[in-house]
């Protein structure tokens, strides 16, 4: 995947504050949902208080929580291809915070992974949002993370939010989630990549370059 940016030769010097430090470690100790975890408990995410464009996925998958790096799949390359960076800008706390509505891997069902466990948002969410002021952006991808931060049902359908994407421009941004099960839902709305995605760089290179 090609890239216009690229991350910074040198990161700013400096741990988070001590608020945002704390919570993490916090986080990542949390073993409220372990009895329904079937690999156990493993918060996944990334967060900084300097982060200027935050990511809301569901929850990790399989592979994440094995590696313990979001995004580390398929709809990971699919997402920065979305946004036209590269890991290394996608990976740096002080520029992206990477914070999905699930920190666990919930397991699967029938038709896929199963949905994030909902005591995580009502746990941390709100926490955790607070400590991220200079947010710019915030990227929300499929159904748990656009039901929650817009503030509508879980049982909207998908696509009439993401196609009125301008309503919420340019703080928020609805999209499906990059997954490849998702392939019919690109090919029915090619509006999307026409339309949103170059939207969607123009406005990452505006903040993050």
């Amino acid at each position: 995947m090609s890239s216009s940016i690229r991350a910074p030769e040198r990161r700013r010097a400096g741990a988070p504050p001590e608020r945002t430090a704390s919570l993490l470690r916090e986080i990542r100790a949390c073993t409220h949902c372990a009895a329904q975890l079937p690999l156990g408990p493993r918060p996944v995410l990334q967060a900084h208080p300097a982060a200027r464009i935050l990511v809301v996925g569901q929850a990790p998958g399989r592979k994440v929580h094995e590696t313990g790096l979001p995004f580390n799949d398929p709809s990971g390359d699919r997402l920065r291809d979305w946004m036209g960076i590269d890991r290394a800008v996608f990976y740096d706390p002080d520029r992206l915070a990477l914070v999905p509505m699930g920190f666990c891997y919930p397991g699967t069902g029938p038709g896929g992974d199963l949905p994030p466990r909902p005591e995580c948002a009502a746990l941390w969410r709100e926490r955790l949002l607070a400590t991220l002021p200079a947010i710019e952006l915030t990227l929300l991808l499929g159904q748990h993370a656009v039901a929650w931060h817009l503030r509508q049902p879980l049982s909207r359908p998908l696509a009439p939010t993401v196609r009125d994407w301008r309503r919420h421009w340019p703080r928020q941004l609805p999209m499906p989630h990059p997954s490849p099960r998702n392939r019919r839902w690109f090919a029915l709305h090619p509006w999307f990549e026409q339309e949103l995605v170059p939207a969607l760089r123009e406005r990452v290179r505006q903040i993050l370059g």
